[in-house]
């Protein structure tokens, strides 16, 4: 392990820098300005959710068309067009005057950050590992662990000093000033694949084009787990201040457990990682969602501040299996020629899922179903969805088997 991240830190480094930077798109850090941003527009729930839904749905229709970029011009051009993007997004919420304007920045944060930053580093990473693509992946994705766990204390911490217009004029000039600086520098050269150990589990017969993906039934049926996660996590952070009134618990103590879900994430996105090298990224499939069913359990059955640590761990369990795992699935059954493209659409659709689940929940919040209610319809529907992906998993298993046969048998000499 030590070797590897010797050989390959300047590719891995900027892909952390990335998705760390992406932390600023992100729902568990723009939700907590909601209740300043909600107090000066004069916003319900449902009313901020609805905005959020607008503008983080216009960023995923973008991204259909975006995302393909980062098949034709190099990650070091794309992240840093995408890092100076996302200033500006910073910018636009800083001087937010008006609901459009407030739309538009978020639009610009969920496109940027969201969207564009972390496509670019996984993109990159897929295409770049095959042999240890699973470890490449979960260590990319700590930048996202590292946001987690040190942002939301410290913008706490940031609006008892600061108004909260001001901190955004901050993170625009940090990314300015420190972030493109330093992709820039590490992603100066393109790595070139290596593969010093073919691996029959990462290396499909078959490059599928984006068109031919959307024809796959079985991405269908598999995106019904991969979109779970982006629309209940999503909700849960975007209403966390409201859910920490309502248990009434302290929101210094509940932001606190965001280091204990980074530190569970970065733990288990590693643990995936070489699970993914040993055994498949489609042999892992079936179980990601458990520990999210678990977690909506507690949350939807206890109130007690106790629990918190308990949600925030389980949900972990849940983040660093997620990102790890689907960082490394579609390039292991979809390959890697068309990667940027079939990526696109599956952050979209990520985007889109993510957007939906604020805006839902929010709107069943101002029609008075109970959180707990909703909590508990969604930790049986992830039961329901681990059991469908047991037959997924077999089914891609099969195909990669048989394609890999009629490949064998195609290079035989006649």
């Amino acid at each position: 392990m030590l070797a590897f991240l010797r050989q390959n830190a300047p590719w891995l480094l900027a892909g952390m820098l990335l998705t760390f930077s992406s932390s600023f798109g992100q729902t568990f850090f723009i939700s907590l300005y909601s209740g300043q941003i909600r107090a000066e527009f004069g916003l319900s729930n449902g009313d901020f959710g609805g905005l959020y839904l607008l503008g983080t749905l216009a960023s995923a229709a973008l991204m259909m068309f975006a995302g393909k970029l980062v098949d034709i011009y190099t990650p070091r051009q794309v992240g840093a067009v995408a890092m100076l993007g996302l200033a500006i997004a910073c910018l636009f919420l800083f001087a937010a005057a008006s609901l459009p304007m407030l739309v538009f920045a978020i639009f610009l944060l969920r496109f940027f950050g969201q969207g564009m930053m972390s496509h670019t580093a996984l993109t990159a990473v897929g295409r770049w590992f095959e042999a240890t693509r699973g470890r490449a992946v979960s260590i990319t994705n700590t930048g996202h662990q590292i946001g987690e766990a040190l942002l939301p204390l410290s913008v706490v911490l940031l609006l008892g000093v600061l108004d909260w217009r001001f901190a955004w004029l901050i993170f625009a000039a940090g990314i300015v000033l420190f972030a493109i600086p330093a992709m820039w520098l590490l992603f100066g050269r393109d790595r070139i694949p290596q593969n010093p150990r073919k691996s029959r589990k990462s290396n499909p017969v078959r490059q599928w084009s984006r068109a031919e993906m959307i024809r796959d039934p079985l991405f269908w049926i598999a995106s019904f787990g991969y979109l779970s996660p982006p629309f209940i996590g999503t909700a849960i952070f975007f209403h966390q201040v409201y859910m920490v009134e309502l248990k009434g618990w302290d929101l210094s103590w509940f932001a606190s457990g965001f280091s204990l879900y980074a530190l569970t994430t970065l733990i288990f996105g590693l643990v995936t990682g070489f699970g993914v090298d040993r055994f498949s990224a489609r042999a892992m499939l079936p179980f990601f969602l458990l520990p999210l069913s678990a977690a909506l359990l507690v949350l939807g059955l206890f109130d007690s501040p106790w629990s918190i640590p308990v949600i925030f761990v389980l949900m972990g369990l849940n983040g660093g299996g997620f990102s790890t795992l689907f960082g490394a699935l579609w390039p292991e059954i979809y390959g890697v020629r068309h990667l940027g493209e079939i990526r696109s659409l599956i952050v979209a659709l990520m985007v889109f899922a993510s957007a939906l689940g604020p805006g839902v929940i929010g709107w069943l919040i101002d029609y008075g179903i109970p959180l707990e209610t909703q909590f508990l319809t969604m930790a049986a529907y992830c039961i329901v969805t681990s059991g469908v992906l047991f037959g997924v998993s077999r089914a891609l298993s099969a195909r990669a088997l048989q394609e890999s046969m009629a490949a064998t048998q195609e290079h035989k000499p006649a």
